[in-house]
């Protein structure tokens, strides 16, 4: 039976899950700006026109805008919310000019534009932290267990006791590590080192697709190689050893990331299976509805997402900002103003290309095309 969480929950967990993330995003903008004394005119959550706002004493203005699907922080000497330049900037009295973002050197722009997607990824640690002191970590050697029959494994001729070293000619040091390696390349050709008694040995494996069907109706395609583990060790974590596993672990979830872009840019895996918005309302519906823990892992793992997104060098995005100030420091001077703004126009124009193409492929994950193309056929019909 497949279970919905409903429209007013599903609405109610997506909010609890971005609201927060963003307002942490653009402030930790707004704090680096402060600590070098940068004059904030805007911090909004959300988009488009102002629903509610009020003005503190340092003429920063808190408002949230009708579009709840990211925010911003407008400092002193920029022309919008992007934090394109504003040219004007120069022609401010010379107070009101040392407050503004482009007053300061190289290192503090950038340091302040990389405090946003920071703050993300310290948000997750502090999470993975608190899973890792909760739970521990789960340590099991990369040694093959049991095989399935007819598996990848079996086909490949590996067998129980092979200590599997690399995949795809990347280190593994736990079977954690192979699970997540291989679960993201479902059939793909993979080259397993491994080592058997004492000899180093190496075969190519394909690895098998496997569909799995939750209570949610989502049927997502999951590598397999069909080995089983050898024991699994639940390791209590401490205070002092919990920082080092959840930074590890945030890695490991970067990394996974850039490996399925790498699989979309190379051609390996569909855009169809890129999701926005839509997609994220509805798993942050259905990990609230699980539990209290699945719905804060989930913090996680969007709060990764999001400083990872917004560190790619796209004009617009902080990585696109990060992008200029290292062709500055390198040139001496600035990009000039007529190519950086034909750098933010393409950077937008990709931003909203990709929000359609997003848009869509939600919509076709929830079966409005399907729907559409068989109305449709019967009326033709």
């Amino acid at each position: 039976m497949i279970e919905n969480p409903g429209f007013f929950y599903t609405v109610m967990a997506f909010i609890l899950v971005i609201g927060p993330l963003v307002f942490v995003h653009e402030l930790g903008h707004y704090l680096a700006g402060r600590v070098f004394g940068v004059k904030a005119d805007e911090f909004s959550i959300g988009f488009g026109r102002e629903i509610f706002g009020v003005t503190d004493k340092r003429g920063t203005r808190w408002k949230f805008g009708w579009m709840p699907l990211g925010g911003y922080v407008k400092f002193a000497g920029d022309m919008d919310a992007s934090s394109k330049p504003d040219p004007d900037w120069l022609a401010l009295p010379a107070e009101e000019r040392e407050r503004t973002f482009q007053a300061k050197p190289i290192w503090q722009r950038a340091i302040i534009v990389a405090a946003g997607p920071v703050t993300n990824f310290l948000v997750a640690i502090a999470i993975l932290m608190g899973f890792a002191l909760s739970f521990g970590e789960l340590r099991t050697p990369a040694v093959v267990g049991s095989i399935e029959a007819g598996s990848p494994a079996q086909a490949a001729g590996l067998k129980s006791g092979d200590r599997i070293v690399a995949l795809g000619g990347r280190s593994v040091d736990s079977f954690e590590d192979m699970v997540r390696f291989i679960q993201i390349r479902p059939g793909q050709q993979v080259r397993v080192d491994f080592v058997r008694g004492t000899a180093p040995q190496a075969i190519d494996l394909t690895v098998g697709t496997h569909i799995e069907r939750d209570r949610f109706g989502n049927q997502p395609k999951i590598g397999r190689m069909g080995i089983g583990r050898t024991s699994a060790a639940l390791v209590p974590v401490g205070v002092l050893e919990a920082p080092g596993v959840a930074i590890r672990q945030t890695g490991s979830i970067l990394r996974m990331m850039g490996d399925v872009i790498g699989q979309i840019i190379s051609g390996r895996r569909s855009v169809k299976e890129l999701g926005g918005p839509l997609s994220i309302a509805k798993v942050s519906g259905e990990q609230m509805a699980i539990g209290t823990a699945s719905f804060v892992f989930l913090i996680a793992l969007v709060s990764i997402n999001l400083g990872f997104i917004n560190l790619l060098p796209v004009p617009v995005l902080d990585g696109g900002h990060l992008l200029f100030y290292a062709i500055e420091a390198i040139r001496r001077r600035p990009l000039e103003p007529q190519v950086q703004e034909w750098a933010f126009r393409g950077g937008l124009a990709a931003v909203l290309a990709l929000m359609v193409l997003v848009t869509f492929n939600d919509l076709g994950s929830f079966g409005l095309w399907t729907q559409l193309g068989n109305r449709l056929a019967g009326l033709i019909g």
